[in-house]
């Protein structure tokens, strides 16, 4: 599978936070992380799809297993 699918959404709460949502159509399996205001958004959003990717290659693994 690949990872090029991945949907991306940035949510402002009404508390004024910023939330990061990470899904992936096919699979449906989302991630979502409420964003550090003190850290740069670009390398939050690298680190959380770093993470995503291998939750979904690993998942795959586990269906093939």
């Amino acid at each position: 599978m690949q990872t090029d699918n991945i949907q991306i959404t940035l949510l402002r709460l009404k508390d004024g936070s910023r939330l990061l949502r990470l899904s992936e159509p096919e699979t449906g399996l989302a991630l979502e992380r409420t964003l550090n205001p003190n850290r740069p958004v670009l390398r939050q959003k690298q680190q959380l799809k770093a993470l995503f990717e291998a939750m979904i290659q690993r998942s795959e693994v586990l269906v093939s297993a």
